[in-house]
């Protein structure tokens, strides 16, 4: 116990300069540093003492960090612009000695990075990431935080990248870390993209060696004086030669651009879960977001092919499938009707794909699945009130289809769970589909004959349809 209390004593010691300035600066009274002292001699005596354990570490860094904040405002209404001793320090050392002791505690390393990210410290915050992943390789959610904050703080996307590819070797189990990493590589192709545009570079080359504006031009954009024939050093005759390679059009033939890094990503990932079509649907809807990039289309097509390929008949595959030619497209498109033809006619495919399985329960259940999903993204276009009426009709007979094949798996048992039925109705509802609501509790009740929600909705349609 004496060594306990000589360590307390020696920490203690060493807050005594700090103290006195408190008091000749008039920023605190005797009294509150007397205070402040028993207070860090308790606190002291019990992280050195046997049986202290992280949340007493957690608690002194609290205290520590409230009466800095105190401190500076108090120092602020006095006019006094800098002491020689400030609270950072003295919580940055409370907080080394807590995840030095306590290195398992992710909690505590959070606060650590917490509070330097807060107090602006990015090479102390850069030390703490090195030495938490050091003690954690196999944790993705920390792998996922020193990539974001590389990105987000230092726009330092080789070393973002650089996280996630390490943290791939250590967890290449975890999913969530692929779908992160290729958001990142979406995310800075989008920077990329974005940056172009603003400099008026994204532009179309013709073989003569002019520069003509793309449909990208506008008043967002950075102009340049044009680029022609005179304005290139030429030696010997331009016919045997091919167009120059100019800084504008060298980056956009480069693969970057196209997505090659996505792709990559994806033939990784769908390699390490082969037998995982829904996981390649995660990775379709982290592409889905960025629907408005020039690769994306790309990218999403390579997805359906491969999953398409892997697993046919799987209703994750069908499902991507069916929506990958309306991703990113609006209702007021004039590709909207041409769209949806092949749309219609990916959907019968997959039908026929789905007949094709031997296991009739299983036939069953595939189509009601992709038929929910079909449902789902068709009820997105209907609230659009500039709708052609003649794609909202179409789109009504495709979704009484879907969800014809849907009550038909609801009566053969394969749905799980009635939110699955109750998320589909409300649906229906929104959109006056009253006509097709009623079946679908009727057919959901004798499954769930005692789900109150259930329940509620078929007093509701009664009464609506009661009447007046």
């Amino acid at each position: 116990m004496a060594g306990a209390s000589d360590k307390a004593r020696f920490y203690l010691e060493q807050s005594v300069p700090e103290l006195q300035e408190l008091i000749r600066k008039n920023i605190f009274t005797k009294d509150e540093v007397s205070s402040i002292a028993k207070k860090r001699s308790n606190f002291e005596h019990k992280l050195n003492a046997r049986g202290s354990s992280a949340s007493d570490y957690a608690r002194y860094a609290e205290y520590e960090m409230n009466l800095d904040a105190l401190r500076q405002t108090r120092a602020k209404r006095l006019g006094i612009k800098a002491t020689d001793y400030t609270g950072q320090r003295r919580i940055f050392f409370v907080l080394d000695r807590a995840t030095r002791k306590f290195h398992g505690d992710t909690a505590l390393w959070m606060l650590y990075l917490s509070f330097a990210r807060k107090q602006k410290a990015n090479k102390k915050v850069s030390q703490i990431i090195t030495s938490m992943l050091r003690l954690h390789p196999t944790s993705p959610e920390l792998w996922i935080y020193a990539a974001n904050y590389a990105w987000e703080e230092t726009a330092d996307v080789t070393e973002a990248r650089g996280y996630m590819q390490r943290g791939l070797r250590f967890c290449s189990h975890s999913k969530r870390l692929w779908c992160e990493y290729l958001k990142l590589e979406m995310i800075y192709i989008a920077k990329i993209s974005a940056r172009r545009r603003i400099l008026g570079l994204d532009l179309n080359f013709p073989q003569d060696g002019s520069i003509v504006e793309g449909e990208s031009s506008g008043r967002d954009m950075i102009t340049f004086s044009p680029v022609t024939t005179e304005d290139i050093v030429r030696q010997g005759s331009t016919a045997d030669r091919p167009r120059p390679t100019t800084p504008e059009n060298k980056f956009a033939l480069t693969p970057a651009l196209a997505g090659a890094i996505p792709i990559a990503i994806f033939d990784a990932a769908m390699k390490k879960f082969p037998a995982d079509p829904n996981f390649g649907t995660q990775l379709f809807d982290c592409v889905a977001e960025f629907h408005g990039l020039d690769c994306a289309k790309g990218i999403l097509q390579h997805m359906v092919h491969f999953l398409m390929t892997a697993a046919p008949k799987d209703p994750a595959t069908l499902t991507c499938f069916i929506h990958e030619p309306l991703v990113g497209l609006v209702a007021a498109s004039t590709l909207l009707p041409k769209t949806l033809m092949e749309v219609v006619d990916r959907f019968q495919l997959a039908m026929r794909n789905i007949n094709a399985l031997e296991v009739p329960l299983e036939q069953t259940s595939t189509r009601g699945a992709v038929s929910q999903h079909t449902i789902k993204w068709i009820a997105t276009y209907l609230e659009y009130p500039e709708l052609d009426p003649d794609i909202r009709a179409v789109l009504i007979a495709l979704l009484k289809t879907s969800w014809s094949h849907f009550l038909h798996s609801l009566e053969s048992r394969s749905t799980k769970t009635s939110g699955e039925v109750i998320h589909l109705l409300g649906i229906l509802h929104l959109h006056g589909f009253k006509d097709l609501v009623q079946p679908g509790v009727s057919s959901a009740l004798r499954i769930w004959p005692d789900d109150p929600q259930l329940l509620a909705i078929d007093s509701q349609v009664v009464s609506l349809a009661a009447p007046q």
